[in-house]
């Protein structure tokens, strides 16, 4: 009636597999109609940090943006899901255009 002792249950489950949150904080670049994702963050704070950033290089390089005649975006930070993020997007840089177009 000798029988090895036998190990104790597992105090519970453990999860490997953790789901990712989907809500990110996206810094919205806006010129007139068009709209854009400029940057996403995981966290309100970060997103605003980035917009304070980005409006402060609008600011820096207002002569020239007039002088040029380009546009000046208007940024915001808004909530947004990963899948509503498009396939190809990238980051924008902080003025929203490259090559005299805005991304």
């Amino acid at each position: 009636m000798n029988q090895p002792p036998q190990a104790a249950p597992a105090e519970g489950v453990v999860s490997l597999s953790r789901a990712r949150d989907d809500k990110l904080w996206a810094v919205i670049a806006s010129i007139g109609r068009k709209t854009r994702v400029a940057e996403i963050y995981p966290s309100r704070a970060a997103a605003d940090a980035d917009r304070n950033w980005r409006e402060q290089q609008v600011r820096a390089y207002s002569a020239f943006l007039r002088s040029s005649s380009m546009p000046v975006p208007n940024y915001v930070v808004s909530p947004i899901r990963r899948a509503d993020l498009p396939r190809s997007w990238r980051p924008l840089p902080a003025l929203g255009f490259l090559r005299g177009q805005f991304i």
